[in-house]
Order: structure tokens, then sequence, then C-alpha cells
């Protein structure tokens, strides 16, 4: 699957590798072994080393790996890791905030997706975009809220956290960057809380979400495909538009260019299931 096509990102702790096999056969689309927040502090050097054999023995395997923050001391041994492994394919940037952090990350040659999760990452947005190497953002909506001082699961908060959102949406499509990942949710035993956090993140634009939890998997995914009201009446669309062309009108709507495409993306998704 295209690295734009992904709809659920599985995060496993490094300092587990024992488990990146079963995450790797998961339904999830895309793996992230997690050497920052996942691990803790004394646990650094040696989650690193264990992620080092583990792809040292599984030299087929592709995955990505969330290194630690720009700044701590950790930063470099494992840009160093993930410029050395191939298995090794995206590197996940947290609490980015500085171009020049990104670029150095970017010179590992592989593609780079900043996790957004700081006010200073808001603000520097407009910049981060732009650094060769950035692939696709992606929001980090828990340590955010705890920088903001944030209520969680208020009205408040989450007026707060839709307008950081917002504008990575329009910073991602402004930039010619895939749509961004929604941050993780934090509930894995409720299906309908994590199915109502996907369904406003892909009302709002994004692609997918990462995920903390095997079980949040087919909820994700089933989420971020079009449901069958949506294709068939993309499929209404389409047909009309096969037939007539130019602007018209489908069950009282008018129907022009833009409302084709987004037809046409809609039945592309369904028939690929990404």
């Amino acid at each position: 699957m295209t690295s734009e096509a992904l709809r659920s990102i599985l995060f496993v702790p490094a300092t587990r590798p024992e488990r990146i096999a079963k995450a790797l056969a998961s339904e999830a689309d895309a793996v992230i072994v997690d050497l920052e927040d996942a691990v803790a502090e004394s646990d650094k050097e040696s989650a690193r080393e264990a992620l080092d054999a583990f792809l040292m023995h599984h030299p087929q395997t592709r995955l990505m790996v969330r290194i630690n923050a720009p700044g701590t001391l950790y930063y470099e041994a494992d840009l160093a890791l993930g410029a050395r492994q191939a298995a090794i394919t995206h590197l996940v940037i947290p609490k980015a905030e500085s171009c020049q952090a990104l670029e150095k990350a970017a010179a590992s040659g592989k593609p780079i997706w900043p996790l957004i999760e700081t006010a200073r990452g808001l603000l520097a947005l407009s910049s981060l975009v732009h650094v060769a190497g950035v692939e696709r953002l992606n929001f980090g909506a828990l340590d955010m809220s705890t920088e903001l001082g944030l209520i969680p699961d208020t009205p408040g908060a989450r007026q707060i956290l839709d307008q950081a959102r917002y504008q990575l949406v329009i910073h991602s499509y402004a930039a010619g960057l895939a749509p961004p990942i929604e941050s993780p949710h934090q509930a894995i035993d409720d299906t309908d809380a994590v199915a109502q956090a996907a369904t406003r993140a892909r009302e709002m634009g994004f692609a997918g979400m990462l995920c903390i939890h095997p079980s949040q998997l087919p909820t994700v995914n089933q989420t971020f495909l079009p449901n069958e009201a949506e294709v068939a009446w993309a499929k209404e669309i389409v047909k009309s538009a096969n037939l007539q062309g130019g602007a018209f009108s489908v069950n009282g709507q008018m129907v022009d260019a833009p409302v084709v495409a987004r037809a046409q993306r809609i039945l592309a998704k369904h028939d690929t299931g990404t």
C-alpha cells in the first residue's frame, strides 16, 4: 500500500520486539515502532539496540520508526539507526518545530513525517511543510492538550484542537503534501468513541489515524473507506457525467467538474479498498 493510501498506522514499542512481527501481520496499513513516548528514559539505549537487532534478523521487514525528539540525548543515535537500516522506510519526528531539525532528519534519505504536537510546531507549519523530504503531517492531540493546559474531552478543548487540525489540513494541501494523519484515540475497548473520532477526522480532510492498539484497527480501516451511500452517490454522478458532460443536475443538485472529481475519488478509494 502506498503511503498516500494509509488509513491505520499502528504504534508498537521498540522494547517489545516480539510484538513487531505481530503488528506487521495485523490489519494495520503500516506500523510505527516507537523509540519515544512508549519507552522509559532508562530503556532508550536498549530499545534502540533491540530494534536494530530485530531488523538485522528481518532485513525484508518494512516499517516506520518514531525517533526521539530533536534536542534530546537520543536524537543523533536514532537518526543514525534510521539512515543505516534499509528496513526503516520513514522517520516520524516528534515535537517537530524546527526546519533545521527536519532537514537533518531528511538527510537520512527517508521520507519524514513531522508530528505536530506543540504550539511552536503549529506556528512553524508554514515553513516546516516546505522542508525537502517532508511527506505528510501527523497530529499529536494529547501532547498539545497537555502543553496548552486544555481540559480533556470538553467543548473548549475540542474547539482549540480542531483549530489545530484545520491548520494541518490547510498547510498540507497548500504545500502539496499527502493529507495529514489524525492523532491516536486513547479508547481501546470503546469502538464507538474510536469510530466517532475517525469519522470526524475524515470529514475534516484527514486520510487516516494513528492507532495504539490492534483492537482499533478494524474500526479505523472501515471508517476511512467510503460508505455505501457515498459509493451509490458517486456512481450516479459519474454515470451522469459520462452521459451529459459539462454542468448538469442530479436529484435537484447542480453537478460540475469539482463534484465529478470528488465522485471519482470516492470510487477510486472504494475500488482499491484504501
